[in-house]
C-alpha cells in the first residue's frame, strides 16, 4: 500500500496528491486551448483544425439536448467539463509518480509508524481515481442545473415537480438525489480501478506483467476517453432537463 501525503486545515484533511493532479490537469488543459487557439486564421490548418474538430465534437453533444441557440450558451461549460476530466482520468495512467520513503513527514502526515506498513509514499496519482473529487464535480454540476432552470423560468421550473401529480414529488426528489450519486460513482469506479490494477501488475515482475500492464493502460487510456464523454453527456442532459422548453 503507498501512502500519500496529507495537510490538516481548519479540521479537514486533504490529499496532496489530489491537489497536484488537479492543479495540474486545470494546467495541462489550459496549454491545450492556448497553444490550439494561436494565429487563427479564415484557412485553417494543424492546430486549428484539431481546435475546430472539438468544437464540432463538443457541439455534437450539446446540440443533442438543446434547441442549437440554447446549446451554444453551454457550449464553453461542456468543452471545458469534457478536457478537464479527459486529462483527469489519462494523468495517472500517463504519470505514477512515486517514492521511496527515506524518513517521516510528520507535516505531511507521513509518520514513522505508517512507514513501517509501506514501501513507497504516493505524490501523483489521477484526480478522478478519488470519490471526493468526483462527488464534488457531479454535487456542483447538480447544483448549477437547479439554479439555471430557476433562473430561466422559476414557475416552470417549480411546475415541473408540483403540476403534474403532487403526490408524485417524493418520488422526482430521489430521482433528483441519484443523480449526483450515479453520475460521481460511475466515473470514479471506472478510473480508480483502472488505477487499482495498473499498481497491481507494477508490483509484479516485469517479464511476467509487462505485457498485460501495457496492454491494460491502453484500454485504461480507451476507457478514460469514454468515461470523460458519458460524464460530460449526463452534465448536458441534467441541465437540458432544468431548462429545455419542454
Amino acid at each position: 500500500m503507498d501512502l500519500t501525503p496529507k495537510v490538516t486545515f481548519l479540521g479537514m484533511t486533504f490529499d496532496v496528491t489530489l491537489m497536484i493532479g488537479t492543479v495540474a490537469s486545470a494546467l495541462i488543459v489550459m496549454l491545450i486551448m492556448f497553444l490550439l487557439t494561436r494565429r487563427l486564421s479564415m484557412r485553417p490548418s494543424g492546430r486549428q483544425n484539431l481546435m475546430e474538430y472539438i468544437i464540432d465534437f463538443i457541439s455534437g453533444i450539446t446540440g443533442m439536448m438543446l434547441e442549437k441557440k440554447e446549446s451554444a450558451r453551454y457550449l464553453s461549460f461542456a468543452l471545458t467539463t469534457f478536457l478537464f476530466v479527459l486529462v483527469a482520468n489519462l494523468l495517472g495512467v500517463v504519470v505514477m509518480v512515486t517514492a521511496t520513503a527515506h524518513g517521516p513527514i510528520p507535516s505531511l502526515g507521513i509518520t514513522s509508524a505508517l512507514l513501517k506498513t509501506t514501501d513507497s509514499v504516493s505524490w501523483f496519482k489521477s484526480p478522478t481515481s478519488d470519490i471526493n473529487v468526483t462527488v464534488a464535480m457531479a454535487g456542483a454540476i447538480f447544483i448549477y442545473s437547479h439554479f439555471a432552470g430557476i433562473k430561466k423560468s422559476p414557475t416552470g421550473y417549480l411546475g415541473h415537480y408540483v403540476k403534474p401529480f403532487w403526490w408524485m414529488l417524493p418520488i422526482h426528489l430521489i430521482d433528483e438525489v441519484s443523480k449526483p450519486a450515479t453520475h460521481a460513482l460511475r466515473l470514479w469506479a471506472n478510473i480508480f480501478a483502472g488505477e487499482v490494477l495498473i499498481l497491481i501488475l507494477r508490483g509484479g515482475a516485469f517479464y511476467f506483467t509487462a505485457v498485460p500492464l501495457f496492454a491494460w493502460m491502453g484500454f485504461s487510456v480507451f476507457v478514460g476517453c469514454i468515461q470523460a464523454y458519458i460524464f460530460t453527456v449526463l452534465a448536458m442532459v441534467y441541465i437540458s432537463q432544468k431548462v429545455g422548453e419542454e
